[in-house]
Formats: C-alpha cells, sequence, structure tokens
C-alpha cells in the first residue's frame, strides 16, 4: 500500500535540472531509501542512482539530477535496492518552474507604466508575465498578467511612491500540471519615473517638509503675538507715562550752534529779541503844521483835498536823518490798491506805505 500513499514533490526547473522530494520521516520511519531515475523509454531502460540527496535529520528525502529529456521515470526502493516502495512515470516538461525574468525595463510615461524583460530560449508561448505593484496607502499587491514578455497598466499617480515587483508563469493546465511561477523579481521603487532605493525616503521626505513648515507657520505665529504685545505695550506705556520731549529738538539752535551753552544763546536770543522789536516798532506818523486858512482857500479852489503826513522812525541813530514818508488821506471812502496798512476813521481812510 506504500506505493499509493507516497506523495512525491516533482519540479522542473527551467527544464534544466530536476527535484523530486518525498516526507522520509512519515513515509518510512527508521529507514534511508534510495533513488533512481531513468530518462530512457523502451524496455531497455539504464537506471541511474540519485547524484546528490536532499537530507532531512540525515535521512534521504529528495533528489537533485540534470533534466535529459521529456520523459521521466522514476523509483524508491529500500537502502540495498532490494525492495522497490514507489515507482511512477511522468512528463518532466508539465512541472516546468521558469527562472526570474532578465533584464527587466520599467518606462514610465504620464500615468502608464510599462515592464518588459528578455523572452526566453524555449516554451515563450507558455509563459506570462505578471507585474504587481503597491503604493504606500495600499494594503494588498494590484497584479496584471500580460503574454511574455511585456505588461503594463495605467492610473499611476506620479506623486506617489510604489513598489514593482515582476514574475514569470507558467500556464495551466495547457502547459503545466502544476501551476508553477518563477520567483519575484527583486522589488524596485519607482516615483513618476525615477528610480528610488526605497519609498521610505519619500515618506521621510515628506515628513521633513511638513516638520519645516510646522515650524515656520510656528515661527511667524509667534512673531505675529509678539508684535500685537509690543503695540499694545506701547500704547499702554503712552497713556500711563507720557514721553518725556527731547529739549535738543526744542531747542536745537542751543546744541547745534551753541554746543549746549545756555549762558551764550540766552544772551543772544535777549539781543536778537530787542532788536527786532526796535526794527520792527510801527512808525509814528506826524503831521506838518498848516494854517487852516490855506487850507479853506484850497478847499474852495481845488476839488479833492489831500492832507500830508511825515512819518518820523521811532529808532534813530545819530548819523542818521529822520525818515519821512508822505501820507495821503483821499477825502473819499475809496482805498488805494498800493496801501500795505489801511486805518478807518470818522468814515475817512487813513493809508500807511
Amino acid at each position: 500500500g506504500w506505493k499509493d500513499a507516497i506523495s512525491t514533490t516533482i519540479i522542473n526547473f527551467n527544464n534544466e535540472k530536476m527535484q523530486i522530494t518525498w516526507a522520509a520521516r512519515e513515509l518510512f520511519p527508521g529507514e534511508n531509501v534510495s533513488f533512481s531515475y531513468t530518462f530512457d523509454e523502451g524496455t531497455h531502460k539504464v537506471w541511474k542512482p540519485c547524484p546528490t540527496y536532499l537530507l532531512d535529520q540525515n535521512y534521504n528525502s529528495g533528489c537533485l539530477f540534470k533534466t535529459e529529456g521529456p520523459t521521466l521515470a522514476i523509483s524508491i526502493r529500500n537502502s540495498n535496492g532490494s525492495e522497490e516502495f514507489f515507482s511512477k512515470r511522468l512528463k518532466s516538461d508539465f512541472y516546468i518552474k521558469p527562472n526570474r525574468p532578465e533584464n527587466v525595463t520599467f518606462f514610465w510615461k504620464e500615468d502608464t507604466v510599462t515592464v518588459s524583460c528578455n523572452k526566453p530560449e524555449r516554451g515563450v508561448k507558455c509563459l506570462r508575465l505578471e507585474l504587481q505593484y503597491k503604493s504606500k496607502f495600499d494594503k494588498e499587491w494590484q497584479s496584471r498578467t500580460s503574454k511574455c514578455c511585456s505588461v503594463g497598466d495605467q492610473g499611476f499617480d506620479p506623486r506617489k511612491c510604489y513598489s514593482f515587483r515582476v514574475r514569470l508563469k507558467r500556464l495551466v493546465p495547457y502547459c503545466n500540471v502544476v501551476n508553477y511561477s518563477s520567483d519575484w523579481e527583486a522589488e524596485t521603487f519607482w516615483m513618476n519615473g525615477t528610480l528610488l532605493d526605497s519609498c521610505d525616503d519619500d515618506i521621510k521626505s515628506e515628513s521633513n517638509t511638513v516638520i519645516v513648515l510646522s515650524c515656520l507657520l510656528a515661527v511667524l505665529l509667534m512673531m505675529l503675538i509678539l508684535l500685537i504685545l509690543l503695540c499694545k505695550w506701547q500704547r499702554l506705556q503712552k497713556s500711563v507715562m507720557p514721553a518725556i520731549p527731547d529739549p535738543k529738538y526744542i531747542f536745537a539752535d542751543l546744541f547745534n550752534d551753541h554746543n549746549g551753552n545756555f549762558q551764550e544763546w540766552i544772551d543772544k536770543t535777549d539781543h536778537a529779541v530787542v532788536r527786532t522789536k526796535l526794527e520792527y516798532e510801527e512808525p509814528e506818523c506826524i503831521t506838518e503844521a498848516e494854517s487852516q486858512q490855506e487850507d479853506e482857500k484850497n478847499s474852495d479852489k481845488q476839488g479833492p483835498q489831500e492832507k500830508i503826513f511825515t512819518f518820523s522812525g521811532a529808532a534813530e541813530n545819530d548819523d542818521s536823518k529822520a525818515a519821512q514818508i508822505a501820507c495821503l488821506m483821499p477825502t473819499s471812502n475809496a482805498i488805494a490798491s498800493f496801501a500795505d496798512f489801511q486805518i478807518l476813521v470818522n468814515d475817512d481812510v487813513y493809508v500807511m506805505l
């Protein structure tokens, strides 16, 4: 009954090497079995012993040998080969496990990614290229499969970092009786057509950017708060303690012209005030003595009358003569256009030049 109960695992590695394994400890406890195989057909079979055994706790649990043809016959016997425990004939081509894809290239255009690899030398029609990818926001892999040896998909966000991996698969049941696929090619990381060492770099860069922006925002907010507090403090300070005026701005000539010498400044200032007062004292208008008789005569002969006044300056020097200025007094109420000062007395206008 062992021949029916024995379960074996058969793998043909890219039609180059065969690996057949069995559960030695469960099937043959305490006995180390032997293995032999042949690729020959017909009655003249040449059985070959296993060149390389696979061990499980020092018990033979499998055999690794070279693939030499499409038809394979295997036999498991006791240690000396006198008793056969298991035998089987099979098609080695139905147990092929392909190698990893070679020379994998990525082509990124806008939101479309196309992945391709070199075509294997044999069994291209039985192979399919599988692409799996996921972003840092995806929990599971997304899968796409196409004929060997190019596969692509759309909808990729150029702002996201994606992990990619590819492998080759054998078609079942047309080419394989077992669903064998190659090992995954090394995982790569891409973002907008740029190859990265890891998507963690993108996460770190984004986190660093967030930290820097947060710090800048906090600094700006603190500066704004300090500015507001400073303005309010200045207003409070002005209301509680009014600013004392700086004398150097009020008495600019004291500090600029006299270097702060108050006595010198006050003496010069008093002299300037007295001199200005004397220079700008209003002159006194003095009338010349005229007989009323001549006035009356002239009034009869002439139409409008004119009275002549003389002004004598209040400030006189020993060497200067008193200045005399003529004042015209029209009898009408008209005002001279060239007058500098006008005095109205009893409906008569006095004009001071």
